[in-house]
């Protein structure tokens, strides 16, 4: 059961880092009814103020995952509101973005508002949500969803999250009225008359176990088709789960052109090669597929460089009984909400991919400016919405402690360095 605690609250001796600002520094924060009284040393502590010594840890802005899917409603039996934002605190995440592939779909302000109310009662509100809604209506790619209604209620972007818009016409129309309210679209790039039936990345592997396969061709074909409507008629493009080097040079050379084009990449993305489905490990199937070692290898590369923005989970939980069956008959997705960290400082700064900084900026501060979210600020008067990390924390995967109502994650076993503490928000604060 998770403690969520209330109350006044000193962090004494964090390392603060804050990228939107440069600040870097060992200071102790003062937290008193949910808001930041002081930053920088605290003699005496207070009375009624829990202390906690955070030598060696990192106080951060909030963590925030825009690519979640939290199944509610509709799909409860995978995974709720209150069990992935339980998930997302332990994970260190003060807000998610919910995808809208739900049932009914994000396409409407009851939706939305409901998404919303069940938000604020899980764990009193600790973890903020922040809907997305559908670009269509139900998802189908025939008809705009109410995009206007839509804003006024909440949503923060727009995507058919798992079902591209695959009408250039209707995608055109879409970035257009997204635009009308600085909106960001956020599409699965797939071409589907190429990946139909297919179970895995097209390569060697798929050839070896006889797997129907998944080209990287049809994520490029759609990624480069929106990219030339965001040239024609402008807007705020999102690329979600970015898995190949040739969509990386895509956006690259977008982001070249000064084109409103960001992107994302999620862990699991960034760590394993197709070559870990010669287990048949159905939590190894998802969607975009794993692809090869030069995949991996550029999207390094994107995160080095800047080309990719956001680091996110792409958190797709589903029952043990849907994964416990043959791989091509296995739902696509992977949960990761609370291994984000552990994995992008293993991979990314053990291996001096990014320092701990920029995978902080592409945790917190990246994703809120997509989303026209404000730029959390570590300063007195502030409203206190943290991350607490542990860098150097080593420790071991094991599913059957996860918050997550799912237990489908590829890195059961997995030995990490990098561990969330904690989060502070809404005037809450949760301590593993």
């Amino acid at each position: 059961m998770m403690e969520i605690r209330s109350g006044n609250l000193l962090l004494r001796n964090g390392h603060l880092i804050e990228p939107a600002s440069g600040k870097d520094a060992i200071v102790d924060v003062l937290i008193v009814d949910g808001v930041i009284e002081k930053v920088g040393a605290v003699k005496r502590t207070p009375s009624s103020v829990h202390a906690v010594d955070m030598k060696e840890r990192v106080i951060a802005p909030g963590f925030l995952d825009m690519h979640v899917h939290l199944r509610e409603p509709g799909y409860e039996y995978k995974e709720t509101i209150a069990s992935g934002c339980a998930a997302a605190a332990a994970g260190g995440f003060t807000a998610v973005c919910c995808m809208p592939n739900t049932s009914p779909a994000i396409d409407s302000e009851s939706v939305v508002l409901e998404i919303q109310k069940k938000a604020k009662v899980a764990h009193s509100g600790l973890v903020d949500v922040y809907p997305v809604a559908a670009i269509t209506k139900g998802r189908e790619g025939k008809e705009l969803a109410p995009m206007a209604e839509l804003v006024d209620a909440g949503a923060v972007a727009f995507s058919d999250d798992g079902s591209p818009v695959e009408s250039a016409e209707l995608m055109r129309r879409a970035m257009e009225y997204a635009s009308m309210y600085d909106a960001v679209i956020s599409q699965h790039t797939e071409e589907r008359t190429m990946t139909r039936g297919g179970a895995m990345n097209e390569g060697a592997v798929s050839t070896a176990l006889g797997l129907p396969p998944i080209p990287r061709v049809a994520e490029e074909l759609m990624l480069a088709r929106d990219l030339l409507l965001v040239e024609y008629v402008g807007g705020r493009y999102h690329a979600q789960h970015v898995s190949t080097s040739g969509s990386m040079d895509q956006i690259r050379n977008a982001k070249r052109k000064k084109l409103q084009v960001s992107c994302e990449v999620t862990p699991h993305h960034f760590t394993l090669t197709d070559e870990e489905v010669l287990s048949l490990d159905t939590n190894t199937k998802m969607y975009p597929p794993l692809r090869t070692r030069n995949d991996v290898e550029s999207l390094k590369e994107g995160l080095r460089d800047g080309t990719v923005d956001v680091i996110a989970t792409d958190h797709a939980p589903h029952s043990f009984d849907e994964k416990e069956v043959e791989y091509e008959l296995a739902p696509f997705g992977v949960i990761g909400l609370e291994t984000a960290f552990g994995l992008a400082i293993s991979e990314l700064v053990e291996r001096n991919v990014l320092t701990l900084t920029q995978v902080i900026e592409k945790f917190s501060v990246n994703p809120r400016r997509i989303l026209n979210l404000p730029t959390l600020k570590v300063e007195e008067g502030e409203h206190a919405n943290l991350t607490l990390v542990d860098p150097n924390a080593e420790w071991q995967v094991d599913i059957d402690a996860f918050k997550s109502r799912a237990r489908n994650s590829p890195f059961h076993g997995k030995r990490l360095r990098g561990k969330a503490v904690g989060i502070v928000s809404n005037g809450l604060w949760y301590l593993a």
